[in-house]
């Protein structure tokens, strides 16, 4: 770990942070609360305090890097997460904390005219593999859940969030910082900046998704001493299921939703049973709320269809929708023109994917930005950004937070 704040002592630090949880095909392995992200955590806590930035732990395991700049001011925050997918690459939220904590640190050693306070954030299961659902840190923050709904819940192996987080030391009672506005960086996870020729992307809005919980209730029975016509098998149902979300996706053309399966949990799962429950995770998107909510209801059609059948019953647990909501104008302006004096080559993007952003934009204004994805891979052990496209974007976030700080989008309405 460096103690400096220079472009070749950020990428030190990032290949560093890297190597926590790295897998032998070059990404990590870093589900939230998990040891490897406790050992993330605690590199970052560290960071925080060789930096001078003082360290906080929520209820919920947010982590907050803060500098006191401007006395009983609210805070500007810059942040993304550290938590991974299973197996995922190194860049998808690391960069963007690591980014953000830099950001917080250069700002708070030449703070200017600062109006508001500074802090970096790591927030709390951002991904939503191991704790269901993503997005819970941020959620807790803007009051979208309670730090006790979340402590609660539980993974496949019944270790709940409270028991996750004390293991590894993160189970914290501190006041989060008040927050003014909010930045967040992050990987594209698309191929558009790189098709362009692109430095950055700034983000305008996101994209509408309904998320689902399906379980398929079939009848458990021999696979060697049961005939065909008396079968009740649920994995051929959720098998029909997994289907229907493709075929809805195809039925609005090209690109235009995108639907997806991602989690089978299979019982009794023994090579000799025909399965009598099987639970999976879907999702539907699309860029407007009215196409996401056809191909929402033209999913029920087919659920019903399969229902109908009768070798199974289908029951959709839950429908969580997520709305397309803007970012504000004035932040989208405030990045641009700090792109624009940088001299980076930028265009306005919609996010495809859930961040924490799409939380916080709800509360405070937010500034989302993107560098280029090579590929578009992510969510893969390929993921991969260059050194160039990290540091174009770290400066990027340096000059907005400045901005940010000096009270730039203090006026700004939320939308």
């Amino acid at each position: 770990m460096t103690s400096d704040l220079t472009d070749e002592a950020f990428l030190a630090d990032f290949a560093e942070l890297s190597a926590i949880g790295a897998t032998a095909a070059g990404g990590v392995d870093r589900e939230a609360a998990t040891a490897a992200d406790g050992r993330a955590r605690e590199w970052l806590r560290d960071w925080f305090v060789d930096h001078g930035l003082q360290c906080r732990v929520d209820a919920v395991g947010n982590v907050y890097g803060c500098a006191e700049i401007a006395a009983a001011a609210p805070w500007v925050l810059l942040g993304s997460h550290l938590d991974s997918q299973p197996t995922s690459g190194r860049f998808d939220g690391a960069y963007g904390v690591l980014a953000g904590a830099y950001a917080a640190a250069a700002v708070a050693a030449r703070p200017g005219a600062a109006r508001f306070n500074v802090a970096a954030v790591n927030w709390f299961n951002e991904e939503g593999s191991r704790f269901s659902p993503s997005l819970m840190g941020s959620a807790v923050y803007v009051g979208k859940t309670t730090a006790d709904a979340v402590l609660d819940v539980v993974d496949e192996d019944g270790v709940s969030v409270r028991d996750a987080l004390t293991r590894i030391g993160f189970h914290g009672h501190d006041a989060a910082p008040a927050a003014n506005s909010y930045a967040e960086i992050h990987i594209e996870q698309g191929r558009t900046l790189v098709d362009e020729n692109l430095d950055v992307g700034v983000v305008t809005s996101n994209w509408a998704a309904y998320k689902y919980v399906v379980t398929v209730h079939g009848e458990q029975s021999h696979t060697g001493a049961t005939h065909m016509r008396y079968r009740r098998d649920a994995l051929v149902g959720a098998s029909e299921v997994v289907l229907a979300v493709r075929a809805v996706a195809d039925e609005f053309g090209p690109d235009t939703v995108l639907g997806s399966v991602g989690r089978f949990t299979v019982e009794p799962n023994s090579p000799v049973v025909v399965p009598s429950r099987v639970r999976l995770a879907a999702d539907l998107r699309a860029l407007a709320a009215e196409t996401v909510e056809a191909a929402h209801a033209r999913f029920l059609e087919r659920v019903a269809e399969i229902d109908r059948a009768g070798e199974v019953h289908v029951e959709i647990e839950s429908a969580a929708f997520r709305p397309s909501t803007r970012y504000q104008d004035s932040g989208i302006a405030l990045a641009g023109a700090a792109a624009d004096e940088l001299g980076l080559r930028w265009r306005t993007m919609p996010t495809m994917a859930g961040h924490d952003s799409v939380n916080l934009k709800d509360v405070v204004p937010t500034v989302m930005l993107f560098i280029p994805s090579v590929d578009g891979v992510s969510h893969n052990e390929r993921e991969y950004s260059t050194d160039a496209q990290m540091l174009a974007g770290l400066h990027l976030l340096t000059s907005t937070a400045r901005r940010m700080v000096a009270g730039a989008l203090e006026a700004a309405p939320v939308s």
